[in-house]
């Protein structure tokens, strides 16, 4: 069955190397659990097989207000959960409602698009199907609210709901009031690299893909406890001399497809839980 096949050790140093090898991987179909099946990685900026599948795109909405707009920080962190959320919830799953849809966008590019919304807009999009996500409520202390995002089922490239279509992609650009602490020892950290100026939307967008390759690595016991824990994850920015050691560490590294903003190819996160840490594990 799938969940020991993922455990095996040819399968998931496989998929290590697959998903941390960029334009060279390999990672393609995935199954109704979000394993990896066959080749063609969803993160290639050549064109793949992957392209003359049906493209769908995995819409988030992060709700910011002008008067109390969001951390940016926080608002990464809980993206990046949004998109784990989704993969795990039971309606993405096996015959799920949203399964056949959540299908189809893993077995073509993995794209996701941020877009923001405020006052009625935010109220009409919470009326979609799909999962609110709530952040660090502590940034209230630095008189910012707690992040708030909402991901949807995937939809096709071109057939997004109306109250979604309208939504700004731009002006997304947040800041945090204090850089943030440091992340927690032993924690799951999606690392940032320290050589890119992405905006917020795409920053968030791309700690969705990081969060996502972690999740196909890891065992369905480390999921079932990542996830009973409340995905708890950091997104930083590495020090520019650490980003190379970080790189070629063999955890996840995502390699932009160069839609939007930056060039193809280029390194924007690695993915680094305790799980995938040290020596390939069985």
């Amino acid at each position: 069955m799938r969940s020991i096949l993922a455990r095996s050790r040819w399968f998931r140093q496989a998929v290590r190397e697959e998903v941390s090898s960029g334009p060279a991987g390999r990672l393609g179909r995935v199954s109704d659990n979000g394993i990896p099946e066959t080749p063609g990685s969803p993160f290639r900026h050549e064109r793949t097989a992957r392209d003359e599948a049906p493209q769908f795109v995995l819409p988030l909405v992060v709700h910011i207000e002008k008067a109390d707009p969001p951390a940016r920080t926080d608002a990464l962190e809980t993206a990046a959960r949004a998109v784990l959320t989704m993969l795990c919830d039971e309606r993405s799953l096996g015959e799920g409602e949203w399964a056949g849809a959540v299908r189809l966008w893993q077995d073509a590019r993995i794209r996701k698009v941020v877009r923001r919304a405020r006052g009625a807009e935010w109220r009409k999009a919470s009326a979609l199907p799909g999962i609110t996500v709530t952040g660090n409520a502590g940034n209230a202390e630095a008189a910012r609210s707690a992040a708030e995002v909402r991901v949807f089922p995937p939809v096709p490239l071109d057939g997004w709901p109306k109250e979604l279509a309208k939504l700004q992609v731009s002006g997304t650009d947040l800041d945090d009031p204090e850089p943030p602490a440091p992340a927690a020892a032993g924690g799951a950290v999606l690392w940032l690299s320290p050589d890119l100026d992405m905006s917020a939307g795409k920053a968030m967008a791309q700690a969705g893909h990081g969060a996502q390759l972690a999740w196909w690595e890891l065992s369905e016991v480390e999921r079932k406890a990542w996830q009973a824990a409340g995905f708890p994850l950091a997104v930083r920015t590495s020090e520019a001399g650490r980003w190379r050691e970080l790189t070629a560490s063999g955890l996840p590294v995502v390699r932009d497809a160069g839609f939007t903003e930056i060039a193809p190819g280029s390194c924007t996160v690695v993915a680094d839980h305790p799980a995938l840490r040290g020596a390939p594990r069985p």
